[in-house]
């Protein structure tokens, strides 16, 4: 099957947010892609000449991601934050110090609901640790999803020489690498969640299992719901970013493999965009199925489907609250995949031991499990009164302020 990329020529240009993520992770784009991509975007509904997503496939990893999927974590399962796949430990005897230890956070933003979610989640548990006296204080310098911007919040820190420990969540994958070498060339404890760099220099990099097991458990769930030669439309936030194009890199793999039409978009996550590139395919001939990188503009894609008075699509989003709720709503077939937004509690647990001169997983890897229809009503339930741009799986029950900091959305 041809593989096909389109790109929406100002959502890929202009677009400001992002998934998960992130996705889920960080939805803005980094550095450098927004004028490149808009010089290279064709005309409206012309093909584009694709950016070879092989480049970002890795058959070890992808292996080992399939793997972990199904592996057993150590730790309490009712602190999914705490829980490891058992691994290479770093040791932290050298870290050990008495008395609260200031962090210095380098953020990459706080620009997306899956982001802000984290950062609230995050400052709850800052104030536990500070009340314990493990953490005097944590500066926070905020990036605005520019990667020359967080290269000199790093350098700034360094520089201050008043950090005891650095916290970074990396812009993008390999802008970032060099600052966070030289984070580490300070002798301090480095800790470098969310996305990864090209170093491993790192006391801890802290992540849910990764992009490809993302895009494999939702390829397959379209796969088992559709038939060979079925069309699915694929909403991308943006192109660059390690553990987006690692779930588009698995997904279209085992689509191509087992004969579904795919074709891909970059969003920006603009729901005006997805309205109109789900309504364009609509006008082409019938859609089975939607992928999306990142929850953000799920109600959008599906909102696009009963506008046209379309059969709704079997489709994949995520934990964010909006499309759970029109998930239930509609009854469509679906799957929210998750890349756990409590892992931002875990960053600051992690200083916490090492502070204590506990031994920490070198690659600290956190559950990652999607939610199911099945599981739905109780996710639901337990986040009832939560607002739409919240993710299911932020993990933040036992911390002060709940639920009222995240339902207020008490962003500090």
């Amino acid at each position: 099957m041809r593989r096909k990329i389109y790109r929406a020529p100002m959502a890929v240009a202009g677009a400001m947010l992002l998934g998960v993520l992130a996705t889920a992770c960080s939805t803005e784009e980094p550095e450098g892609t927004s004028t490149e991509t808009a010089e290279e975007s064709p005309a409206e509904g012309e093909e584009s000449p694709s950016e070879d997503s092989q480049e970002w496939f890795d058959q070890a990893l992808y292996d080992t991601q399939f793997e972990q999927r199904s592996a057993t974590f150590e730790g309490d399962p009712a602190q999914p934050w705490l829980q490891y796949i058992d691994g290479e430990m770093t040791d932290t005897a050298d870290f050990a110090a008495q008395g609260a230890q200031k962090a210095c956070f380098a953020n990459a933003s706080i620009s997306n609901p899956w982001r802000q979610t984290g950062w609230i989640t995050m400052n709850q548990q800052l104030q536990v640790l500070q009340d314990s006296g493990v953490i005097s204080e944590m500066e926070t310098r905020d990036a605005g999803d520019d990667d020359n911007t967080q290269i000199a919040d790093i350098d700034y820190f360094i520089s201050e020489g008043n950090c005891d420990a650095f916290i970074i969540s990396p812009n993008s994958t390999a802008a970032l690498t060099d600052a966070v070498e030289r984070a580490c060339d300070t002798g301090k404890p480095v800790v470098v969640f969310d996305r990864g760099v090209e170093t491993d220099c790192a006391t801890t990099f802290i992540h849910p299992i990764g992009g490809f097991a993302w895009g494999i458990d939702t390829a397959n769930f379209l796969i088992e719901n559709l038939e060979e030669g079925d069309k699915v439309v694929a909403l991308r936030i943006l192109p660059g970013v390690d553990v987006l194009e690692q779930r588009w890199a698995a997904a279209e793999k085992l689509f191509e493999e087992n004969g579904i039409e795919a074709v891909d978009y970059f969003t920006g996550a603009d729901p005006t965009e997805i309205k109109k590139i789900i309504t364009d395919e609509l006008s082409k001939g019938d859609v089975q199925g939607v992928w999306m990188d990142a929850g953000d503009g799920g109600v959008a894609a599906i909102e696009a489907f009963e506008d046209f008075g379309a059969e709704l699509p079997v489709m994949t989003g995520e934990d964010e609250m909006s499309f759970m709720r029109k998930w239930e709503e509609t009854g469509l077939t679906g799957l929210a995949p998750v890349y756990s937004n409590f892992q931002w509690r875990t960053p600051l647990l992690a200083l916490e031991k090492i502070f204590a001169g506990e031994e920490v997983p070198k690659e600290w890897v956190l559950p990652q499990s999607p939610i199911t229809e099945d599981e739905r009503a109780e996710f639901l339930e337990a986040n009832d009164g939560m607002p739409d741009g919240h993710y299911a799986k932020f993990g933040g029950e036992d911390l002060p302020g709940y639920p009222e900091v995240w339902q207020e959305r008490q962003i500090p």
